[in-house]
């Protein structure tokens, strides 16, 4: 008997924040039964982690050989903003009455936080805790994330505005002849895109070889490097392959023109600004695959992922499906009495003061959760507030029907 729920609701929606905005909310907490507390907190914290194991044969002084495990681990934290919004830390026991007991609460985010990420070996996360500080018995902790957004403004880099060709060329040596060449140009009108957008591939194949040209596949990657620093430094790289598609054959003697598109899902932007143990970047990997004893050929293209879409990329303005739109699942209906996106400043934040011409973009959960949510700070008592798993929701918008610079000669 005591807690029957407890209930954490932000002013936005979509349980969504770009950094250095205001976090407002309120918490709910419904009893069942007389309740003694010395008070309630509230805890709100950012932080970054790292974490993996090592294996690697010793010898002991023995002269035996043991398999030694060590578990090496990276942290940073951003900020950590804790108070009461019942009692303190020296009042007096106070009961509680059975009902929903509702307080609210604020919260300021720093400016230079990172975005929100869960990756393989670590994660940037953003979590709210509330706690009944109980004298005499253990505390009981209830504990949400919620997404934090640094603004990536494509805009701002003229680098991603350019377009950017991809030249792979080989010659093949068969019983000491040496053929004309195989050449695969790849070219994409810009390097600058976000969530939701569409990345346009145009691959040239001019085949004068007498080797046949199998396929050549593209893979958009995301690039994640993960460091640690206790009890050593070390890094992990990993690779994660976010979207992929191929064309061909285009046989020896032949030359063929393909174009195709990858959609870019809800995905963090690059380099997670202020994080400095985890980096992220993105590619798009090109490998020619050919017949035979040969090497295939590869190559990559560097993509830049963003918040704010260039303003050169505009959809068509008579396209009502380009209007905003409720995204998937969301975490709390708007108009639940509690605020709302309006308050919010979501224009601002995604680029509509500064290019009246970028839609609104939608909030959409990423493909990539967190299996878990508890920290090195918890204990197996900590109940979870909402889903037990956890995925970021990140700015996405409706670009199929968009139109992209012209490709330069």
């Amino acid at each position: 008997m005591g807690i029957k729920g407890c209930e954490v609701q932000l002013d936005n929606p979509w349980n969504t924040y770009y950094a250095g905005q205001t976090v407002n909310g309120q918490v709910k907490i419904t009893f069942d039964s007389p309740k003694k507390v010395r008070g309630i907190i509230i805890r709100f914290l950012g932080e970054a982690n790292t974490e993996w194991t090592e294996e690697r044969n010793v010898t002991t002084s023995e002269g035996k050989t043991e398999n030694e495990i060590t578990s090496l681990k990276g942290h940073e934290e951003y900020f950590k903003i804790q108070y009461y919004l019942l009692g303190g830390k020296n009042s007096s026991e106070t009961e509680l009455p059975p009902g929903t007991h509702t307080y609210p609460f604020t919260c300021a985010l720093p400016p230079n936080l990172p975005s929100s990420f869960e990756g393989e070996f670590g994660h940037v996360r953003y979590t709210i805790k509330v706690t009944l500080d109980r004298p005499w018995k253990f505390d009981q902790d209830m504990k949400m994330a919620f997404t934090v957004i640094a603004p990536v403004d494509l805009n701002l880099n003229p680098r991603v505005k350019e377009p950017f060709k991809l030249e792979l060329e080989k010659s093949f040596c068969c019983f000491c002849c040496r053929s004309g060449p195989l050449t695969v140009v790849t070219s994409i009108p810009q390097t600058g895109y976000v969530s939701g957008q569409i990345l346009p591939i145009t691959c040239e194949v001019d085949n004068t070889s007498n080797v046949n040209l199998t396929a050549v596949k593209f893979e958009l990657r995301k690039l994640v490097t993960f460091h640690t620093n206790q009890p050593r430094s070390e890094k992990r790289e990993s690779k994660v392959i976010i979207a992929q598609l191929s064309v061909g054959p285009v046989n020896a003697g032949e030359s063929r023109t393909f174009s195709q598109q990858m959609e870019i899902p809800a995905l963090p932007p690059t380099n997670l600004l202020n994080c400095g143990i985890i980096a992220l970047d993105y590619d798009l990997h090109v490998e020619c695959d050919v017949s035979g004893p040969h090497r295939n050929l590869t190559g990559k293209v560097p993509i830049t992922l963003g918040t704010i879409p260039l303003a050169s990329v505009r959809p068509p303005a008579e396209d009502p499906s380009l209007a905003p739109t409720q995204p998937v699942s969301p975490v709390s209906p708007p108009g639940d009495g509690v605020g709302g996106a309006l308050g919010w400043n979501v224009a601002d934040s995604a680029g509509g003061a500064l290019y009246p011409n970028i839609p609104p973009p939608q909030f959409v959960e990423t493909e990539y959760r967190a299996p878990k949510i508890t920290g090195r700070d918890d204990s197996e008592h900590t109940q979870i507030i909402g889903d037990s798993t956890f995925a970021p929701r990140y700015p996405t918008f409706q670009f199929k029907n968009a139109t992209a610079p012209e490709l330069s000669p």
